[in-house]
């Protein structure tokens, strides 16, 4: 199984509620990336998409596509592909850096969000930069949360990114949120507070029986 895969995509829906939608496009690649559109003030918002033959199949039962958006530096993914084609552009964190030359799409930098979700700077230093949209409602978080394996330690539903586990970003215990959209993995809509929270808890204590779970995997033993 690849980390990351390209070539023939095989698009799996995750995610669908009345406002949005997800999916994955190469569901048996590791990584699981998980790419969303989600209605909100009469326009559809794409979020950090992979490309897959369906993906604007399943943009028809919601509004026109008003914009891409990009909410973490290495999450260009296909963003430009998939707004030219709606003749879009791209929306970008105006404290993001790194991003609009890498794209080839019109970019509009986001300072207070789109349609009815706030960007919130989540991580922002020279080696990681990332944003968050939130409604009230609907959190997404492209890369500091996951839900797929290496991501989640024993008895974890949706885990820290490994990488973020000695220091993990506290300020996502602040969001009141009903529902959890991951840039890896399917998301959560249940008991989603006390998930991320617990996931917060203790990212430090299981950091390293994560690691070594991963390492066994990367192995094969």
């Amino acid at each position: 199984m690849p980390m990351k895969a390209s070539g023939a995509a095989d698009l799996t829906v995750v995610d669908r509620f009345d406002d949005g939608v997800g999916w994955i496009a190469y569901p048996d690649e590791t990584m699981q990336r998980a790419s969303h559109a989600v209605e909100s003030d009469g326009q559809l918002w794409v979020i950090d998409p992979v490309d897959a033959e369906g993906v604007d199949d399943l943009f028809e039962e919601f509004a026109e596509v008003g914009g891409v958006v990009v909410l973490l530096d290495r999450h260009k993914r296909d963003a430009a592909a998939v707004a030219n084609r709606h003749d879009v552009p791209v929306y970008v964190p105006e404290w993001m850096s790194g991003v609009e030359d890498d794209l080839d799409a019109p970019v509009k930098q986001m300072t207070d969000g789109v349609g009815d979700f706030a960007v919130d700077r989540l991580i922002d230093n020279p080696f990681w930069q990332e944003a968050v949209l939130f409604d009230g409602e609907t959190l997404i978080v492209p890369e500091a949360l996951g839900t797929v394996s290496y991501f989640c330690a024993s008895g974890e539903r949706v885990g820290i990114h490994p990488m973020l586990r000695a220091l993990p970003p506290k300020k996502l215990r602040q969001y009141d949120t009903e529902r959890l959209l991951v840039g890896h993995g399917e998301g959560l809509s249940e008991d989603v507070r006390q998930e991320v929270r617990g996931a917060l808890s203790g990212a430090r204590r299981k950091m390293i029986p994560l690691y070594l779970k991963n390492l066994r995997g990367a192995l094969g033993i």
